[in-house]
């Protein structure tokens, strides 16, 4: 599986229908192209853990697109309802991180060994 991480801080000046159509246009591509495979969306939990004092203030939500492997990813970003989620992406977000992961269950964890 390919977990596709989007972690994301919106502009604190965009307008509301901006902010809205950001949204929406996410919600589009992740409904619309065949190749995704679940999508789990959240807002950060802040909760006094020390890790958190030492991470800096670049998100407060995250998104995480599944796919089956790396050419369903490519086929979401090549997609045309993605153009739009990419077209509003820079005026939408303050900043973002964006990564790509070969996910797996706990057996991943032997790769750290490596």
């Amino acid at each position: 599986m390919i977990l596709h991480l989007v972690l994301m801080k919106p502009n604190p000046d965009l307008a509301a229908e901006d902010r809205a159509a950001f949204a929406s246009a996410f919600e589009r591509a992740a409904r619309e192209i065949p190749s995704v495979r679940g999508v789990r969306v959240g807002r950060r939990v802040a909760h006094g853990a020390g890790y958190e004092r030492e991470m800096p203030d670049i998100a407060d939500f995250v998104a995480a697109i599944e796919f089956d492997d790396l050419a369903g990813l490519q086929a979401y970003l090549r997609h045309p309802a993605h153009e739009e989620v990419g077209a509003r992406f820079g005026t939408a977000l303050s900043s973002a991180l964006v990564y790509d992961f070969e996910a797996g269950g706990l057996e991943m964890l032997a790769s750290l060994a490596r």
